[in-house]
């Protein structure tokens, strides 16, 4: 038999590369470039390279485990499926519906974040939903909702960005976390515009740039006020645009005046000269725009943080026009997809929102349920975490590795310990399934298909290239079991394509309107941006079609030959009109209901907690380049652990020199949630009183056993990237 190609996407990042994936004739598959997707153009970080190792059996779950006698023993999937319907029932009928928790991932694809969301909501009758999106972007969601009335990740593609005039780029570094996407801004600079990097460390990014601005953590804020301050003083708004496509100016503007360079300068130690340097580089061409990620969004002040920068680019007439804008680097797979579709505390597919009586009434429509029998909005992540073994005493987890990746995590992991129950699906026994009651395999991206939403808001189609190895099913098949085991027995099919066809109708009229989007032209198209309402009428797809191929769960070869809706679409004509779908979004208004972006006055705050005498440093966390996430799969990657095998603190000569370390020196990192050991890593790229730590380990060196749970009030995102700290030099054994 010839080994055919599938072309599909990677499992990694919000960039979503598109890779071919061929099967081997010894067994095991190979990954290759795939050149005709336009964000990666054929380049693969290591980490997309090397996806392919986890779908190994030697490194997976294969088989479910169930704890008997303090350890987790294999059991077969009708024992661990009613086990888990049992407590969940059990547990739901003693203490109510809101007993029972639910945990998704940024990870899933569109139609098992749907699927989650609704068996919460419908099968359980649970308020308590989130997923640990709610770490990645939430607060520029908040901040792009207040402002734009919508958010998605990128208003425009990554195409967009070679050929606009300057980039601010606050908080990314991109060069090691979407290495394909650098290129972009390489291109920028080679086409004559300019590279502006906003971080505390001096990265593989800030390395690239024209400038680089190099604030205290916790002061982006106050940054982006000082920026605004001098594009006011020295004349360079945008009355016009003002004037035609905005409100609240006068507010926003009144505010940003509190913050004179000099005072900017104090907060954030970024000298005055290099503030105007900025506002000349920002301002002077004809377009620019500004991308936020993690740096700035991490905060307990991150929604107002990112409102300051959108502040900045409507000031200048920088948003709702070509090649200029403001946008967000979305982290995870599906960070954009996921909460667009219900996982999130608040939301209904579409990005309804769950306290909106017109969205439960066509969602619950959809479903077939009662509207009133839907819960409400119920906690957001870190505050589900933390209720655990409380209010809430039963959790199902899906693609979510919380004891390493939430923060204050030794706390959080003693909550996951105090639960009468948990279940985790995952496709490895992460740090979090090695603590759980039972463990269910699940399928990866190269063994199921379904659809993903990148940063540009291009929802994409990842195919079934292999199939899973026996005893392994997919998250849809675990739902649909469970569901008809609580006494749901339609509604939860496991062919995700039945499944994507049910979220086009429950999105449709919403904010995120994919009704118009087929697995066909998703084929077809290299992806669809969002919004993209129904096609016409006379397709034959707008349902969804027919299950295609062979269905994730019935142990079959694939269906390579033909593409998914082949089955429903044969011998039909082609609509005359299909709406393109929405590329750049805003260039003729803005989805507010006049129409016109709001600017929203802010003001600088202090971080939740500042340094002091018994904690005077800051310890600020990210990523490395071999490494994602929690780790949970690439430290299971030989290569990508020999180029990154553990933590580190990286920190400044002068702190080192004051410390008494050398590099390598085992350090003892302490705040007031805990203590973190790693070995020394000194640099002069980093403040002299910063630290940085990595946060892909568990252990030890569990950078997020000591950061900071201090929420912002609007989008209840962690400050993961502030706290005070403290270092020592531990003494060699």
């Amino acid at each position: 038999m010839e080994n055919t190609s599938t072309p599909t996407h990677c499992p990694y990042c919000a960039l979503q590369c598109g890779m071919n994936i061929t099967p081997l004739p010894q067994g095991g598959v190979e990954v290759t470039e795939r050149a005709d997707f336009p964000v990666n153009r054929g380049a693969l970080c290591g980490k997309g390279r090397t996806a392919a190792e986890v779908l190994s059996p030697a490194v997976r779950l294969t088989t479910p485990l169930v704890r008997e006698g303090g350890r987790l023993v294999e059991a077969s999937w009708p024992e661990a499926l009613d086990r888990i319907a049992g407590r969940l029932a059990a547990t739901r009928e003693r203490y109510g519906p809101d007993a029972v928790g639910v945990f998704g991932g940024g990870g899933l694809t569109n139609e098992k974040a749907y699927a989650l969301g609704k068996f919460a909501r419908v099968v359980l009758g649970t308020s308590q939903i989130d997923y640990n999106g709610r770490f990645c972007m939430s607060s520029a969601a908040a901040a792009g909702t207040k402002a734009f009335g919508l958010d998605r990740g990128l208003p425009f593609p990554l195409e967009d960005i070679p050929r606009t005039g300057c980039v601010i780029l606050v908080g990314s570094n991109l060069a090691e976390t979407m290495p394909p996407s650098l290129r972009f801004f390489t291109e920028l600079r080679e086409n004559g515009g300019t590279l502006i990097v906003v971080d505390p460390r001096r990265t593989r990014t800030a390395e690239q740039a024209d400038l680089h601005l190099s604030p205290r953590p916790g002061t982006d804020l106050a940054l982006a006020l000082g920026l605004l301050h001098l594009v006011v003083a020295e004349g360079r708004t945008d009355e016009e645009y003002i004037r035609e496509r905005t409100t609240g100016w006068e507010e926003a503007r009144a505010a940003a005046m509190a913050h004179w360079p000099e005072y900017v300068e104090r907060i954030t130690g970024v000298p005055v000269p290099l503030l105007r340097e900025a506002v000349r580089m920002f301002c002077e061409p004809e377009a620019a725009m500004v991308l936020t990620a993690r740096g700035p969004e991490q905060q307990s002040k991150g929604t107002d943080t990112v409102g300051a920068w959108i502040n900045l680019c409507l000031a200048t007439g920088r948003a709702g026009r070509p090649l200029s804008g403001y946008g967000c680097l979305t982290g995870q797979g599906n960070g954009q997809g996921g909460r667009e579709h219900g996982q999130k505390a608040d939301q209904l597919p579409g990005y309804r929102k769950l306290d909106d009586p017109a969205a439960r009434r066509h969602v619950a429509g959809v479903w077939g349920v009662d509207p009133d029998s839907l819960p409400g909005p119920g906690r957001s992540a870190y505050e589900l975490l933390d209720a655990l073994g409380g209010d809430v005493r039963a959790l199902l987890l899906m693609g979510s590795n919380p004891v390493v990746s939430a923060p204050r995590a030794a706390h959080i992991e003693g909550r996951l310990r105090s639960l009468d129950f948990l279940a985790v699906a995952d496709v490895v026994l992460s740090e979090t399934a090695e603590l759980a009651d039972v463990v269910l395999p699940v399928t990866q991206w190269a063994e199921e298909t379904g659809t993903t939403t990148s940063l540009e808001g291009r929802v994409l189609l990842r195919r079934r290239a292999v199939a899973p190895p026996p005893g392994v099913h997919s998250d849809l098949y675990v739902l649909h079991e469970l569901a008809g085991r609580l006494g749901v027995e339609k509604g939860f099919p496991t062919d995700p394509e039945e499944v994507f066809g049910e979220l086009r109708r429950a999105s449709a009229g919403g904010p995120a309107d994919y009704s118009g989007i087929t697995y066909r032209r998703l084929a077809e198209e290299n992806g669809v941006f969002w919004p993209c309402p129904e096609e016409p009428a006379g397709t034959t797809e707008a349902d969804g079609g027919e299950p295609s191929g062979t269905t994730e769960d019935d142990g079959g070869e694939p269906d390579r030959g033909a593409l998914p809706g082949d089955a429903a679409g044969a011998g039909a004509a082609s609509p005359a009109v299909v709406h393109p779908g929405t590329p750049r979004l805003f260039l003729d208004r803005f989805a507010t209901p006049d129409g016109r972006a709001r600017f929203v006055a802010v003001a600088h705050r202090a971080t939740a907690e500042e340094p002091d005498a018994e904690y005077p440093l800051l310890l600020t966390t990210g990523r490395v380049v071999a490494q994602y996430q929690s780790g949970a799969q690439t430290r299971r990657v030989a290569e990508l652990n020999a180029a990154a095998p553990g933590p580190f603190v990286e920190l400044h000569p002068r702190l080192a020199a004051r410390l008494g370390a050398a590099d390598g020196d085992p350090l003892a990192v302490v705040s007031r949630r805990g203590r973190a050991v790693a070995p020394a890593r000194i640099t002069d790229t980093i403040r002299p009183d910063t630290v940085f730590m990595p946060f892909h380990w568990p252990g030890e060196g569990r950078a997020n056993t000591l950061t900071n749970p201090a929420l912002d009030p609007t989008s209840r995102m962690p400050e993961f990237k502030s706290c005070a700290v403290r270092v020592e030099v531990v003494p060699r054994s």
